[in-house]
């Protein structure tokens, strides 16, 4: 039984499938997007991932890092400098995986696989370089204008009530000074 076994295994070693995804990533950063079989697809996001989010901090201990998974100085190179200066501001999902429909030889389900920051169609909208990466929901302290997240909220709660309060009781007013 599977229990508990979340890694798909794609009917090879774990050599070998370390070797596939390592060449599948290595093949991506390089070209921004590849067509692969949907399975391979999905476990690459898995497998490049956290290699791009090491790629954000440029230091010695992460480029070696980076470069035992995919043993390749030039995609280490270009992750490190092109891929870091794109995604630098995003807090993750660098990838995008799109069904493309079947393979015509083995009935395979076939998928394209990028990098989300350098698709030029959906991108065209939003600022090329991102200031800094998205506050979480867990995150201490306010603002860094120095404003706490309850004071903001608390204002615009005052000022919503505010306003259907002092027309009901103006209608109340004027019932009262008819009578």
């Amino acid at each position: 039984m599977r229990h508990g076994d979340k890694i798909n295994n794609l009917g090879r070693t774990a050599s070998h499938r370390r070797a596939l995804l390592s060449n599948l990533a290595i093949e991506l950063i390089r070209h921004k997007k590849i067509v692969t079989t949907l399975a391979k697809a999905k476990a690459l996001r898995t497998y490049i991932e956290p290699i791009i989010t090491k790629g954000k901090e440029n230091t010695t201990h992460q480029r070696r890092m980076v470069f035992s998974y995919l043993q390749d100085k030039e995609a280490t190179a270009e992750l490190f400098s092109t891929v870091a200066e794109k995604i630098g501001g995003r807090p993750g999902g660098y990838t995008r995986v799109i069904k493309l429909g079947i393979r015509q030889g083995d009935n395979a389900e076939m998928a394209l696989i990028e990098l989300v920051d350098f698709n030029e169609i959906y991108g065209k909208g939003k600022g090329e370089a991102r200031e800094s990466a998205k506050r979480t929901r867990r995150g201490r302290g306010g603002k860094k204008d120095g404003t706490a997240k309850g004071e903001e909220t608390e204002e615009v709660a005052v000022a919503g009530e505010a306003e259907p309060k002092g027309e009901k009781g103006a209608g109340k007013t004027k019932k009262k000074a008819a009578k």
